[in-house]
Formats: C-alpha cells, sequence, structure tokens
C-alpha cells in the first residue's frame, strides 16, 4: 500500500482555483495545483487544529492556505511558511509540517504515493478523450472481483452485452491479473435469443495491489473497438473512488459497432445491484488472491535482492 502509486484524480479535476480532497484508504489527502501547473498532494490535515486544508484555499505563490487561522504550507514538502501576524520562519518548528506524499501526472490521470521518496511510475503515453468520476459504495476488494465476476454490475459498454463465458481464465501474465470474456452485441438473436457465437471479447488486465485496469474491447479480427482505464481507489468508510478514462476507435467495422458511437459508448456505475452482487458467485476471480498473493511474493524477493 505504502509503495503503489494510486490514480485518485483525472488531471482535469486538480486545478489551481480550489483544493480538492480524496482518500487513499484511511488516509485523507488534499490536492492542487501552483500557478505554474504543478499537482502537489499532502496530508488533508492542518497540524496546527487538525483542519482539513481542502477546505482552505489556492494563493497567488501556489502554497495552500489553511481556511481556519491562515497557516500556510508549501507543496513540494509542507513546510510550514507562513502564519499570519508572524513573519519570521525561524519560529517555525519543524514540528509544524503536513505530510507530503509523492506525485506523478500523465496519461489524464494524477497518480499519488503514500511514499513521498518512491521512483515515479512509467508514465502513459496518451490521455484517452472520455472520462468520469464515481464514488461507489463498495470496498476496493470486493469492487475488483465484481469487475472479474461480472462487469456489467460496475460497467456498461453501448450495445455489448458481457456473457458468463471467459475466452481466457483469469492468470498472471507479465505482472498483472489478466482474463478475456465473450461478448456479444445486446438485443435480440434470430431466430433464438441463445447464442453460441461471440463476436466480442473483452480483456482486463489489472494491477495486483491498486487493481488499476486496463480494459480492451475487440471484435473477432482482433480489431480495436474502445480501450478504457479504470482506477478503483480504497477510500473511507469501505466506499470505492473510481476515475476512469475511455477511447472508441474511429474505425470499427461492422454495424454494431460503428453504433457504438451513437451517445455515450462507456459509462461506469455510481451504484451497484446489491441483490445481484449478493448472489454472484465468485467465478473468474476465485483465484485472485492467490495471483495476487504469488505476484507481491515474486516483486518482494525482486527488492529484496
Amino acid at each position: 500500500m505504502a509503495e503503489a502509486w494510486w490514480a485518485v484524480a483525472r488531471s482535469e479535476e486538480v486545478t489551481s482555483a480550489k483544493p480538492i480532497n480524496v482518500d487513499i484508504g484511511e488516509q485523507p489527502i488534499v490536492l492542487w495545483r501552483d500557478h505554474q501547473g504543478v499537482a502537489h498532494a499532502l496530508e488533508d490535515r492542518c497540524p496546527h487544529r487538525r483542519a482539513p486544508l481542502s477546505l482552505g484555499c489556492v494563493l497567488g505563490n501556489g502554497m495552500i492556505q489553511c481556511g481556519y487561522h491562515g497557516w500556510t504550507y508549501e507543496g513540494k514538502t509542507g513546510h510550514l511558511k507562513d502564519i499570519p501576524n508572524l513573519k519570521s520562519e525561524a519560529k517555525f518548528p519543524a514540528l509544524y509540517r503536513a505530510i507530503p506524499f509523492g506525485v506523478a501526472e500523465s496519461g489524464g490521470f494524477v497518480r499519488v504515493c503514500l511514499d513521498a521518496k518512491a521512483p515515479a511510475p512509467e508514465p502513459a503515453t496518451a490521455t484517452m478523450p472520455l472520462a468520469g468520476t464515481a464514488n461507489v459504495a463498495l470496498d476496493h476488494e470486493h469492487y475488483i472481483a465484481a469487475l472479474f465476476d461480472d462487469p456489467s454490475l460496475v460497467l456498461s459498454i453501448r450495445g455489448v452485452r458481457f456473457t458468463p463465458y471467459l475466452l481466457a481464465e483469469l492468470a498472471e501474465q507479465n505482472g498483472k491479473l489478466v482474463l478475456e470474456r465473450s461478448c456479444q452485441w445486446a438485443g435480440l438473436h434470430w431466430p433464438s435469443p441463445f447464442s453460441s457465437d461471440f463476436p466480442i471479447t473483452l480483456r482486463i488486465s489489472a494491477d495486483p495491489v491498486t487493481g488499476e485496469c486496463d480494459l480492451l474491447l475487440r471484435d473477432d479480427g482482433f480489431n480495436p473497438l474502445l480501450s478504457a482505464t479504470l482506477a478503483p481507489v480504497p477510500a473511507a468508510r469501505g466506499v470505492t473512488q473510481m476515475r476512469w478514462r475511455a477511447k472508441l476507435e474511429n474505425t470499427r467495422p461492422g454495424i454494431s459497432a460503428k453504433l457504438m458511437g451513437v451517445g455515450a459508448p462507456f459509462a461506469v456505475h455510481s451504484t451497484i445491484d446489491g441483490a445481484a452482487l449478493r448472489v454472484l458467485k465468485p467465478s473468474a476471480s476465485i483465484h485472485a488472491v492467490t495471483l495476487r498473493n504469488e505476484i507481491n511474493a515474486r516483486s518482494a524477493q525482486v527488492s529484496a535482492a
């Protein structure tokens, strides 16, 4: 958890106009940009009276000021820089410092690591144009399991019906948890509503620690139709914060694929059908814990060596 990089916000959500609050587990975090556009992250608690810094403001010098008593902090280190009516920095005890966190931005996401000295992750090469945010009343582990077992509970792709049939079981590939699900175009099938034909597949590749997922929808000719990145982050009180970005390919063979561009092609649900979730049997996710532990154990051995 401490060394993981979590996509806690979309780039456009973080501005210099007003700080925002996010969580990583029970750790509250304040995010903002200075006036050079650089994103900063500190613990969302003023060391003075523990007021949330996210209720304060961003000053003209790019520092964040607590809204309670006006204490001002520098973004990169969290050092206290100003107290109203007390201008000598020599009087500022080292104790009065907001905890800083690591920040990295790429691919339209702002990622935060609780270890400020952790090396930055590999940057993404492109930013997908479609995007959204949802806060879901389901804990992080069960959210990822629901995505593996029945994607329709957590997301929808226009014109696509997810089937219970897997083209490839959940397995480890290059340090990720990967599965591929058979899908069909929604609507009636002639002459029967049942069909053994699966003209499209959904590939899910998930980070074993954060659960950040790359999704790829392809047709039976392996033509990419839609790509998406889902960034679930555990938050306070068992909530999962979900940020996502997606891209619909311009070239999509077939009428059904072309119709994906009519309206919103991709959406993440802000609520989950509790009745359907309760009776959902673990299928793909049944191997997730074992695979995750194996991957993390290998990573720990590499780090120790």
